[in-house]
């Protein structure tokens, strides 16, 4: 795995989303079909997540997605990528398991997994999982369409 550390800014600049719905701090490491981020943000009181205060375990989900994002501009923008380079939104997230209720209670790191297991010219199929301090608190897999996505302030 590349040890290469792309932060916030890198991150924000590669993925559609902005301002306080970029949701990951940075990169830790990542190679052609796995990729770990790390996130803090779901402590923020301004989450645009969160739903009465709460941030609700199924959030998760849009860590994923995001991280999912990020391997696909890493690839893209790697010397040695095949990968597609083409935009895509989240078609379906699929055997989802929460372990926990909310995120929001969990102080330490989230550590964000995505790990890319088929791939075509249409779809990108992930298995991911967030957890934190070696404490599993989500996980599943969610399939990407690639050809458009709805950008996000």
């Amino acid at each position: 795995m590349s040890t290469a550390r792309p932060d916030r800014d890198w991150i924000a600049a590669h993925i559609p989303h902005r301002g306080s719905m970029c949701l990951l701090d940075a990169v830790e490491a990542w190679d052609a079909e796995h990729i770990h981020c790390i996130s803090r943000s779901h402590l923020a009181t301004d989450n645009p997540l969160r739903s009465d205060g709460r941030l609700g375990a199924l959030t998760a989900i849009e860590y994923a997605a995001q991280a999912m994002a990020v391997h696909g501009a890493l690839l893209a923008t790697s010397a040695d990528a095949t990968a597609i380079a083409s935009p895509g939104f989240l078609g379906s997230a699929r055997g989802v398991s929460c372990l926990v209720d909310r995120l929001d209670d969990i102080e330490d790191t989230l550590d964000v997994r995505a790990e890319r297991l088929s791939a075509d010219t249409r779809t990108l199929l992930y298995a991911f999982s967030v957890s934190a301090a070696g404490r599993l608190l989500v996980h599943g897999r969610a399939a990407v369409v690639l050809g458009t996505a709805a950008l996000t302030d």
